[in-house]
């Protein structure tokens, strides 16, 4: 009996801790954002217009553009939300003000608009099953994301506003970050420069693909299996930027990889038992990113690759004011390599 109940212990402090890696996925872009919004007024940018196109399922998908301060075309960047991207506004839009930072430095900002749960791709399937919720866990056509960024929105952008479709960038953080190295990898005659703040750059390492499957889950009961197919299916591999990391070096992409270390600095001062809650689970998320982040590092070294700057300021959570300063470093590097 004793040896039973230490075996049983051991499984359900393993089952926590599996459930503990997926709820962090999920709190920076709901909970732990809370506490992270800079100001209760950047929910909504007037500076920026709604941007309509169809998918390659015919559906109309919104994006916010922000144009460049001199009125230039050349210069494009398209920033990418994070797991629980709203249909509303794009995360970015809502909790930084990096619009105006980006077109003061005469660079058009393309904000895509929902894909929750979606790491930007192609879905296999529609994802069938889920919890009742209207916010698409059960879908009638599967994401269409990938084609919709590299061929529908840029192509709608260049009959429209006359928007390169070239020598463009492309930036996210979380999800967003590891599938803007994704679209870099595969669409470099689009795309020029990628960054990704605090991303899953290794999700075939132990533990991830569990994690994010707990995640999607309770994420109104998005079925992963949709997306890349199950765990062993090849396209898990096709999206893992570990794995498709010699695609960067020998497409010549720009990179900016950042990550925090994890622990909490100037942003975050919680001042609740949510804030608290939520400031927690940021700090274990970006661990997470943290150690995957490394790997790539090690990684892209391995690969003999440097057309790269790494961003790893001492002290950091997984929320919004830090991707912010993210954007703000990143920027200069940004502007001397897309257009």
């Amino acid at each position: 009996m004793r040896v039973s109940r230490r075996m049983s212990h051991r499984s359900s402090w393993v089952r926590r801790a599996v459930l503990a890696i997926a709820m962090a996925m999920l709190a920076p872009l709901g909970l732990a954002a809370v506490h992270a919004a800079p100001t209760a007024n950047a929910a909504f940018n007037p500076s920026g217009f709604d941007f309509w196109a169809n998918d390659a399922n015919g559906v109309p998908l919104k994006s916010r553009i922000f144009r460049a301060a001199d009125g230039n075309t050349a210069r494009v960047v398209y920033a990418l939300d994070g797991l629980r991207a709203r249909t509303d506004l794009n995360g970015w839009e809502i909790e930084t003000d990096i619009a105006n930072a980006l077109t003061r430095a005469n660079i058009n900002v393309v904000m895509p608009v929902g894909g929750e749960c979606s790491f930007y791709s192609d879905w296999e399937a529609p994802s069938e099953f889920g919890f009742g919720s209207s916010s698409g866990s059960s879908q009638k056509f599967p994401y269409r994301m990938e084609t919709f960024i590299t061929r529908d929105l840029p192509n709608a952008l260049a009959a429209r506003l006359g928007f390169s479709q070239t020598r463009n960038g492309i930036f996210g953080l979380s999800m967003g970050g590891s599938a803007a190295l994704t679209l870099a990898a595969y669409h470099p005659n689009q795309f020029s420069y990628a960054g990704s703040f605090s991303g899953y750059l290794n999700i075939s390492a132990p533990g991830m693909k569990e994690a994010m499957r707990l995640a999607f889950l309770d994420q109104n009961g998005y079925n992963i299996d949709a997306m890349w197919g199950p765990p062993w299916d090849p396209n898990w591999l096709r999206n893992d930027p570990f794995v498709f990391a010699p695609r960067l070096r020998d497409e010549g992409i720009r990179l900016y990889i950042a990550s925090g270390s994890g622990i909490p600095g100037m942003h975050d001062q919680p001042r609740s038992f949510v804030d608290l809650y939520n400031t927690g689970n940021a700090m274990g998320l970006e661990a997470i990113a943290l150690a995957n982040t490394r790997a790539f590092q090690v990684r892209l070294a391995s690969l003999g690759y440097n057309n790269v700057t790494y961003d790893y300021p001492p002290v950091g959570t997984h929320s919004w004011p830090w991707w912010a300063d993210n954007v703000y470093r990143m920027l200069p590097d940004l502007s001397a390599h897309i257009g």
